[in-house]
């Protein structure tokens, strides 16, 4: 009898260990403002959900699968959301925002606020449920628009070949709302389906405010001629985020998901430096992280993955390493 209690105590414990470390998979589905980028080597542009992971312990996976230039209808039309839908498994989640390309007329992605664009995001949640997997809704994160009149702005992708005019459209003392109610519908929809909701609109807003007309420009991609060698004339561009932008932008949003999905919220994690040689970092390799720290400041830098030499210059820094997904450091 003692025998058969301490098997089934061993069995139990077992089972305990191994689902408090079962990975916990989150799909990111949106637009450019969240996307992953090409050449990221060269180029500084990211979108948040590119460099979440450094916001998770590694008990957490982000798989981003936005892409530059989608709405809810297009993400669905390309084929790209059955791809999301087919690897889905029950207890993973999926962080669904659109609607910076659902407002454009553009008949291959516009839809209609109250109709076609409250359907497609009822259909994200209904599908996902179906995987036996979680929808968290956002709302669009706000451009930094410090002019009362509306810009005339079709597509944002066009705004990658806008290069540095000098000039800057500000003639408010507030930030300019530029999408009206797509942004509402998100948070309907969530209370109607009892889905948890980030206001990534009111998050934003918020920072780009706090920062002012000018100070935010340093969240997106703002380069004058020849700070950039990928930009040789420069770019202004006030929808798309640079590398410190975007991770600005995702550790607010992963503040406010620790608030509104409680599992996630134990994995949240904020780090001074974060290291990752496909572009998921603020710093490409761990050299560079190690000489951005002052001497006698404590600071924890990520390494996600890789094999990395041991950084020179370590005298009189107080850094601790924090490895995740395999990295070695030797």
């Amino acid at each position: 009898m003692r025998k058969l209690i301490s098997i089934l105590l061993c069995a139990v414990f077992v089972l305990l260990m191994s689902s408090s470390t079962k990975t916990i998979k989150i799909y990111v589905i949106g637009d450019s403002t969240a996307a992953e980028k090409s050449h990221f080597e060269t180029n500084p542009e990211r979108g948040w959900g590119m460099v979440l992971q450094g916001c998770f312990d590694d008990k957490v996976v982000v798989e981003n699968h936005a892409v530059n230039g989608r709405s809810s209808k297009s993400f669905i039309d390309e084929g790209r959301w059955r791809k999301v839908l087919d690897r889905l498994q029950p207890g993973d989640y999926v962080f669904i925002q659109f609607g910076h390309n659902d407002e454009k007329p553009d008949p291959k992605r516009h839809t209609d606020v109250g109709s076609t664009f409250d359907d497609n995001l009822r259909r994200y949640v209904r599908e996902t449920r179906e995987k036996g997997a979680h929808p968290v809704l956002l709302n669009s994160v706000v451009r930094r628009c410090w002019f009362v009149e509306k810009d005339d702005n079709d597509d944002d992708e066009k705004l990658r070949d806008c290069v540095f005019a000098g000039a800057d459209k500000i003639n408010s003392d507030t930030l300019v709302d530029t999408h009206g109610a797509y942004t509402k519908v998100p948070r309907q929809i969530a209370q109607e389906m009892n889905v948890p909701f980030v206001d990534a609109t009111q998050i934003t807003h918020d920072i780009e405010t706090r920062l002012g007309a000018e100070g935010s420009r340093k969240l997106h991609m703002w380069f004058k001629p020849g700070e950039c060698a990928r930009l040789p004339k420069g770019r202004q561009d006030n929808t798309h985020y640079n590398i410190y932008g975007a991770h600005v932008v995702a550790n607010a949003l992963a503040d406010a998901i620790a608030q509104q999905v409680p599992a996630l919220k134990k994995h949240v994690r904020h780090y001074d430096y974060v290291v990752s040689a496909q572009g998921r970092g603020n710093y490409s390799s761990l050299q560079e992280a190690v000489n951005a720290v002052p001497v006698g400041k404590n600071a924890t830098v990520l390494v996600l993955g890789g094999n990395w030499k041991k950084p020179a210059g370590m005298d009189g820094k107080k850094i601790k390493f924090v490895k995740q997904f395999g990295a070695t450091l030797r």
